[in-house]
C-alpha cells in the first residue's frame, strides 16, 4: 500500500507541474493602461446588418465606452460595405475623432429615431475632434471615407437593421 501511495502521488505531482500556472494579479499601472495606446485593434465586435437606403452594410457594434474609446484604431483596413456602429443610451452632441485611427473614415452622426443627421470625413491620426451638427445624436456610423458620396447616402435618409428600427434593435423594451 505504501509503494502505491508513493506512485499516485508521483503522478499527482507530475500532472501538476504540467498545468498553467495561474497568472500573476496584474498592477494597477496595466490594469489601468490606456487601451487607445496599446498599439493593437480590438477584437471584431459582433455585427448586425444595417439599410441605408438600398445598401446593405454590415457593421460592428460598439456599444460598450471601452469599444466606443477604441473604435476603429490600429486597424489597417476596412472593407468597402464594412462599418462600425457606436451605440449610445441617450441622444446628445457627440465629437468623434481620429486618434490612433490609420484608415481615413466618414463618420455619420444619426438621430434616435434613425434619422442621417451629418457626415463629415475624418483623416487618419487627426485628433481634431470632429463634432455632429445636433444635439440629438443616438447612433455614429463610420464607413470608409467617401462611402456615403459614392453611394448616394445624405442626411435624411432612415438607417435600419435587419431587425427593424434602430431604437426596437438595440433598445427593446423588455
Amino acid at each position: 500500500m505504501k509503494r502505491f501511495s508513493v506512485l499516485l502521488l508521483a503522478c499527482l505531482c507530475a500532472l501538476l507541474a504540467g498545468c498553467p500556472q495561474p497568472s500573476a494579479p496584474k498592477s494597477s499601472a496595466a490594469a489601468s493602461a490606456d487601451p487607445t495606446e496599446s498599439g493593437q485593434p480590438q477584437p471584431k465586435l459582433p455585427t448586425i446588418k444595417l439599410w441605408l437606403g438600398a445598401h446593405e452594410v454590415p457593421a460592428e457594434i460598439a456599444r460598450s465606452p471601452i469599444e466606443h474609446q477604441v473604435g476603429m484604431m490600429w486597424r489597417t483596413n476596412m472593407a468597402e460595405m464594412e462599418g462600425m456602429i457606436f451605440i449610445f443610451q441617450s441622444a446628445d452632441r457627440r465629437s468623434f475623432w481620429m486618434r490612433n485611427t490609420l484608415v481615413p473614415l466618414d463618420i455619420a452622426y444619426i438621430a434616435a429615431d434613425g434619422t442621417l443627421l451629418d457626415v463629415h470625413a475624418a483623416q487618419p491620426r487627426d485628433e481634431t475632434p470632429v463634432p455632429s451638427d445636433s444635439d440629438r445624436v443616438q447612433f455614429v456610423l463610420e464607413m470608409r471615407q467617401g462611402w456615403f458620396q459614392r453611394n448616394n447616402v445624405k442626411p435624411g435618409m432612415q438607417v435600419r437593421t435587419e431587425k427593424g428600427s434602430l431604437q426596437d434593435t438595440f433598445f427593446q423594451r423588455r
